[in-house]
């Protein structure tokens, strides 16, 4: 296969240039279908200052789909069956980007859908994950399509959720899908490594019109597509390799799977539904707490963008520990822990103001005027 620059597959490449090519036109074009596509910029989960077309999945898919055509025939087997069956997920994603009207739960029906749709296409489904009696429960083939069906509906969701900075999803995607290339080469399977690239590079393409201007957002459609994919990645990884640990994959996305749950615990807390939207998320703080002290004067547009980029680090580090220890299933346990605590205690100095590791989520965040008095007195 022809490779350009040495070490970028053509595929690759190609995904890349078309995903850019197609989301510049989408901003080019926003005065003709802004008015069904922009976000708007009023709502409890808006960081922006002006609507921006929210439509950046197309770009990824339009990408995905050209790198595909160029692959050959053993990477086209990979790649054929991840994008029919996450057309559910990008299509009811879609819809949500355009109506504006598509509830939390046909969503979430949707992405679990796409995850039995790519069990019904290849019969790969989780069987193996590494906990005791849940292993024996995946031996039954119904458990094991609903419990593989319920994981890509989460890690979907999960990609969904962080997706609230310019740059933010997009680079933690790329993280992952970087951790996926490195642990599937290591692993001497050059032909999943390679799907890794092409879905990479559609990414890149999308990511260099959205960080650090962002003038498109990856919205429901990209979002859900995206993290159906890398679902998908994990159940192929796990199912060509009987080695890997099933808790490698879910460490690979540790951050958003923790964000999920601790999102989870938050508004379970607070007596709020799973789905409902608040300016609680790990992202959000970050910039209220973070980057506004960093950044006194500069604009929301550079402030959302910082921290897109400064919460890249929270997904790396489990990223790392899961490519360092794919089959040790203790070690990646107590890398989830660890960076469960560390999320917590990040998370309690934002919003108490002092390292512990329970954070106290049940109301709001303490106000700034309190949070300055409280430093005083110490």
């Amino acid at each position: 296969m022809l490779d350009i620059l040495g070490f970028i597959p053509l595929p690759a490449l190609v995904a890349g240039c078309v995903a850019l090519l197609v989301a510049l036109l989408l901003v080019v074009t926003q005065g003709w279908h802004g008015r069904h596509t922009m976000d708007s910029d009023e709502g409890i989960q808006k960081f922006h200052t002006e609507p921006t077309p929210r439509v950046g999945g197309i770009a990824i898919a339009a990408g995905v789909l050209a790198g595909y055509l160029l692959a050959n025939s053993e990477r086209q087997s990979l790649l054929g069956p991840l994008i029919l069956a996450g057309i559910p997920a990008f299509a009811f994603g879609l819809l949500e980007d355009i109506t504006k009207n598509v509830s939390v739960r046909t969503r979430l029906l949707a992405t679990m859908g796409s995850g039995f749709l790519g069990w019904a296409i290849t019969d790969y489904s989780i069987t193996d994950a590494n906990v005791w009696g849940l292993d024996w429960l995946l031996s039954f083939s119904l458990v094991s399509i609903v419990f593989t069906a319920f994981a890509v509906g989460g890690i979907a969701n999960a990609i969904n959720i962080i997706d609230g900075f310019n740059g933010l999803s997009a680079g933690t995607v790329l993280i992952i899908l970087a951790a996926f290339g490195a642990m599937t080469t290591a692993l001497g399977d050059p032909d999943l490594a390679q799907v890794c690239l092409v879905l990479a590079g559609a990414v890149a393409g999308f990511l260099l019109v959205n960080w650090p201007l962002g003038k498109i957002f990856l919205g429901d459609g990209g979002a859900y597509f995206l993290g159906f994919s890398l679902a998908w990645l994990a159940v192929l990884v796990l199912h060509r390799h009987a080695e890997v640990s099933a808790w490698a994959p879910m460490l690979v996305c540790g951050f958003p799977v923790l964000e999920v749950l601790f999102s989870i615990a938050r508004r379970h807390r607070r007596n709020l539904s799973p789905g409902d939207p608040d300016r609680l998320h790990l992202h959000s703080l970050v910039k209220r707490r973070l980057v506004r002290r960093l950044l006194p004067k500069a604009s929301n547009l550079a402030r959302n963008s910082a921290t897109g980029a400064i919460m890249w680090s929270a997904a790396l580090i489990p990223a790392l520990i899961a490519v360092q220890w794919p089959a040790k299933t203790y070690m990646l346990v107590l890398g989830f822990v660890v960076c469960a605590l560390l999320y917590s205690a990040v998370y309690a100095r934002l919003t108490q103001f002092r390292w512990c590791f329970s954070a106290a989520t049940k109301r709001t965040v303490i106000p700034v005027k309190q949070w300055a008095l409280e430093k005083e007195k110490s």
